[in-house]
């Protein structure tokens, strides 16, 4: 028979380890538990390397939120404790093993936080009281390629992705009005560098980038630099890639 895999990441070791083992009594369910995001990649990259990958992580929706997440990729997140958002660790899983279905466990009904998960790349959200016989329909209905939400939340969650598509669309269409120069500014202010930063990184003087980043704010319709990164993030753009220099930049 084969034996589903099953990771629980939750930071609350008591509920972790009596839902793993309450899982662990079904014949087909293989269990384990993780107390945080980063031992949760530990377990997933272990298993791996192993051939033996996880076929579902079970993920908390609170995961970490006793203490404010840390800033960084999840990979350079500290020990066991370091904190790591619990959608922030869905999306971060599908982006190393695309082939593991997470769904999230809520203590209650967030049709906004529900949506940012899907977006992240969820495959379910479930409350945490639920019972253990709707639980394992989940687990086994994921691994046939369905979604599951409560039914209470679907109207919301709707409302939530199709607003966050109209928003994307409107903030493409301003970037989309930017020069290719604009934008490379852009895709620099991303990755958090200041104007003397982008100056040096393009071979351009400050007052030259100053007039750009000037620019950008004004056809992107908005008033700072921290409002410009959120729009050009919405709308899809990047960071500049810092490991190599920008190709056929020229001073002007």
């Amino acid at each position: 028979m084969v034996r589903i895999r099953v990771l629980v990441v939750d930071d609350h070791r008591i509920f972790a380890e009596s839902l793993a083992a309450a899982l662990t009594a079904e014949p087909d369910v293989d269990v384990s538990a993780a107390g945080s995001g980063p031992a949760a990649l530990r377990c997933l990259e272990r298993a791996a390397v192993e051939s033996r990958p996880y076929d579902v992580l079970l993920v908390d929706a609170d995961l970490g939120a006793a203490r404010p997440p840390q800033p960084g990729p999840l990979r350079e997140a500290g020990g066991d404790g370091a904190p790591v958002d619990g959608i922030a660790l869905v999306a971060g899983v599908r982006s190393v093993q695309p082939g593991v279905r997470t769904v999230v466990l809520a203590e209650r009904d967030d049709p906004r936080r529900a949506a940012l998960a899907l977006q992240a790349g969820a495959v379910g959200w479930v409350a945490k009281d639920c019972s253990l016989s709707r639980l394992l329909t989940v687990v086994r209905g994921v691994l046939r390629d369905e979604t599951h939400l409560p039914p209470a939340l679907l109207t919301g969650v709707l409302r939530e992705l199709t607003a966050a598509r109209r928003h994307r669309s409107d903030s493409e269409r301003l970037v989309e009005s930017l020069t290719p120069r604009e934008r490379e500014v852009l895709r620099c202010m991303v990755a958090g560098l200041g104007r003397k930063a982008v100056a040096e990184r393009l071979f351009l003087s400050p007052h030259t980038v100053r007039t750009h980043m000037q620019n950008v704010l004004g056809k992107l319709g908005v008033h700072s630099t921290l409002a410009a990164v959120a729009l050009a993030r919405r709308a899809g753009v990047g960071p500049a890639d810092l490991a190599t220099p920008p190709n056929g930049v020229r001073a002007g």
